[in-house]
């Protein structure tokens, strides 16, 4: 006899079939089982469970319930067995009524049912039934909690996550690393960071999966050095590093390539630190034999393309064989080509992965057109949609995007119409992008057409749809219909109130703005910097200055002093309500500026009548400061030439404009020093400085001539300019009126009364001016104050 009573040809049988499980033969396993038949082992339960166990291992559940069904004693293991293997094939009706049926259950039992559920996407049921296995007394083990924070972490039910977070504790399983890892995997998808952060600093011993998990929950927070530095410690400490984890720590490098740098914090860009590591996790990768694992192949390819790096990526790409590579390997390929606009090499090995048997799947195609997109290559885009079967939603989206970031506008809405004629059913993504376009057009009617298709099959709107409706509206000058889609919505995020505002700013309703934006803040919605950039545009246009100055106070509290595009709309702001010397001490205490902020600058000083200190703000910013002048820039200084009547240093920097930095004059330029001439009685030159400009026939030109022409009193180029004026714009009353005026200052009444009388023959009629006042008594009114001032 062998040793526990069984038999020496038991104790052979069972070692016999314990290799039959090794090994997964299903085929010898039969041929035991008949042999137990022959040697009359029946009764040997051990055997009969071992057999149960090899079926399990084989996934032959009919075979498995025949042996189970014919053993003449069963005991708990061979119910559990059973059990076993009706959860692992996922056959969970056939589980629960064995489950039923079971006249002993422990905890092995309810570990197999409530981990099945938790598998199987019935983590509600999982719960349920681990509810019941309390109820009746059984003590959980880590098998159990490691399933039921799956299935929190799955439904996430915080809740009952922290209950069972709490059984942990009170069971003394706190310390096991199994029960640690799923506890901290069960806060992080529930979004709990903290919880799932502090969960990771009481594993004791955390392993290599604890410091996986612990990195993604970093990375989801935006803390992709303290995750990658979590990976250095892992190292150090001796932790054993597998594939998956390498997977990940390249995962967080490329995240990092991808991010932007923070100005404020002096380490250089993310590139600087997260590429050099990736290269460092390569070499460690190939050290530890990982380097034909495709996870991680595709992990490193998917690094190298998105930090630009696409020689390295082809480096690892050649060295695989073509059966060790899959789909994902060609499209994170195909990606980094489109990324750097290489859409021949992408083509290239589009067609090389078809030669070898792999078929494009959706991801091939977006990340084609993608490429397309950002080299603008639109014939190639369309000659890859044609070519697909049958396009999804994300390609139609693509060629849209494709063709409105080109400036094709009209082709973009025609590719939308044909997309509703074959019945492709658009998405937030494709409303979104559609909107932009008729906003862009002015296509009102389109956009109507839109809204309608925004709200079919619907009963409330999308937060992102109605932002773009609200602008759509805004800009096509609705600003009723785009108040109307706001009133309705049911939740508002920071994006709807931004272009709420804007669109109220835009349609020069300023006042309507702030009071939106005061019930912003009365709504506990925190102002976004886009928020305050566009309020204080509006508030430049108040006649009261005490509102800017608030909002200068609030974005102080808030902490956004510091961005670029909320100082630039600041120095604005003061420099239009006058206060320019508020604007320069603030402009210096700036830590960033961008062109737009000494543009605001200088454009506040010209303004304001101060065109020396205009000019020597543009000397110092082309001087000292690395932001090249613009467009804009030249407008702003010419402006302030011309009002300071800096006649010769105007021409010497309009003459800089193209031989120093390449800008093009525009007609506002040459209209600046056409004014600067006229201001300075140089008429003379005005007239040769006109005849050398491109655009002489745009009224705006003659205008400027024609008020010169008032301050001196010169007849001779009034008469010229009024001519030129009427010829181009017949209805316009300017001329009439300053060329009557030039007369009447110079006494000449007859002639004045001879331009008026031509006036009302041609039945030109002036338009009425008005004008506006900020009354203060004694304190400085508020913004209901200056809104019941011009109701009255």
């Amino acid at each position: 006899m062998a040793s526990g009573g069984r038999s020496r040809s038991g104790a052979l049988l069972a070692d016999l079939l314990q290799s039959c499980i090794d090994k997964k033969c299903l085929s010898s396993g039969k041929l035991l089982h008949g042999r137990l038949h022959r040697l009359n082992l029946l009764t040997d339960t051990f055997l009969f469970n071992r057999l149960i166990e090899l079926c399990s291992k084989c996934a032959d559940t009919g075979y498995a319930r025949r042996v189970f069904d014919r053993m003449p004693h069963r005991d708990v293991y061979s119910w559990n067995a059973m059990l076993g293997v009706y959860c692992k094939s996922g056959k969970l009706e056939e589980a629960h009524e064995l489950f039923e049926q079971m006249p002993e259950r422990n905890a092995v039992s309810w570990n197999n049912v409530i981990s099945a559920l938790a598998k199987s996407e019935l983590e509600g049921k999982a719960l349920d039934v681990f509810y019941e296995m309390v109820l009746q007394g059984i003590m959980p083990t880590r098998f159990t909690l490691a399933s039921v924070f799956s299935a929190c972490g799955a439904l996430s039910n915080v809740a009952c996550g922290g209950c069972c977070h709490g059984l942990v504790l009170k069971i003394g399983l706190d310390n096991n690393v199994y029960v640690g890892n799923a506890l901290l995997g069960m806060y992080a998808k529930c979004g709990c960071y903290e919880d799932a952060a502090r969960a990771f600093g009481d594993v004791r011993d955390p392993n290599e999966v604890s410091v996986t998990a612990i990195m993604g929950v970093l990375a989801q927070t935006e803390r992709v050095q303290e995750a990658l530095h979590m990976f250095r410690l892992m190292c150090r400490k001796g932790i054993h590093v597998d594939s998956v984890s390498l997977s990940s720590v390249l995962g967080l490098c490329t995240k990092g390539v991808n991010e932007e740098p923070d100005a404020a914090d002096g380490e250089g860009s993310m590139l600087s630190l997260c590429f050099p590591l990736g290269q460092q996790v390569h070499g460690l990768s190939a050290k530890l034999g990982f380097e034909k694992y495709l996870h991680l192949c595709n992990s490193l390819l998917n690094m190298y393309a998105k930090s630009g790096d696409m020689n390295s990526a082809e480096k690892i790409f050649n060295n695989l064989l073509p059966k060790e590579v899959s789909i994902v390997t060609w499209n994170v390929m195909i990606a980094g080509y489109g990324l750097k606009s290489q859409t021949d090499k992408a083509i290239l090995l589009l067609h090389r992965m078809q030669s070898l048997g792999f078929e494009p799947d959706d991801v091939t195609y977006i990340n084609m057109l993608a490429g397309c997109i950002r080299s603008e290559d639109i014939a190639t885009a369309q000659d890859m949609f044609d070519s697909m079967s049958v396009p999804m939603l994300n390609s139609w989206n693509a060629m849209i995007s494709c063709y409105f970031q080109s400036g094709h506008d009209a082709e973009a809405l025609n590719f939308f119409r044909k997309m509703q004629f074959q019945g492709v059913q658009p998405d937030r993504t494709t409303l979104a992008v559609v909107l932009s376009l008729c906003a862009g057009m002015g296509h009102l009617e389109f956009g109507r057409q839109v809204h309608t298709v925004s709200l079919k099959g619907t009963s409330t709107m999308d937060v992102y749809v109605a932002s773009g409706l609200i602008s759509m509206y805004s800009k096509c000058e609705k600003a009723d219909l785009a108040q109307l889609v706001f009133s309705k919505m049911t939740e508002i995020d920071i994006v709807c109130w931004n272009s709420m505002m804007g669109g109220l700013a835009l349609n020069s309703r300023d006042i309507e703005a702030f009071f939106l934006f005061k019930e912003m803040q009365q709504r506990e919605m925190r102002p976004s910097q886009f928020s305050y950039t566009t309020i204080l545009s509006s508030c430049s246009k108040l006649p009261s200055s005490f509102q800017g100055r608030q909002l200068h106070a609030l974005v102080a509290k808030d902490g956004h002093l510091n961005d670029v595009f909320v100082g630039s709309a600041i120095v604005d702001m003061y420099c239009k309500c006058g206060d320019v010397d508020g604007a320069r001490r603030f402009f210096d205490a700036m830590p960033v500026r961008n062109t737009v902020t000494w543009n605001e600058m200088i454009h506040g000083y010209a303004q304001n009548g101060r065109g020396h200190e205009a000019v020597s703000l543009y000397r110092y910013m082309v001087e000292s400061s690395e932001e090249r002048p613009d467009n804009i820039t030249f407008v702003a200084v010419l402006t302030a030439c011309s009002h300071g009547g800096m006649v010769d240093e105007g021409m010497g920097i309009f003459n800089s404009m193209q031989q120093d930095y390449r800008v093009e004059p525009t007609l506002d330029h040459y209209t600046c020093i056409i004014d600067s001439l006229g201001r300075a009685g140089r008429f003379n030159e005005a007239e040769t400085f006109i005849e050398m400009i491109p655009n002489k026939d745009d009224p705006i030109v003659w205008e400027v001539l024609l008020s010169s022409c008032r301050v001196h009193g010169n007849v001779s180029f009034a008469r010229i300019a009024a001519k030129e004026l009427l010829r181009l714009d017949p209805e316009n009353s300017g001329p009439y009126v300053l060329l009557a005026n030039i007369y009447a200052s110079l006494g000449r009444w007859d002639e004045a009364r001879t331009v008026r009388e031509l006036m009302n023959c041609n039945k030109v009629v002036k338009n009425p001016g008005y004008s506006w006042i900020d009354i203060k008594s004694g304190e400085q009114t508020s913004l209901e104050d200056d809104l019941k001032m011009v109701e009255g």
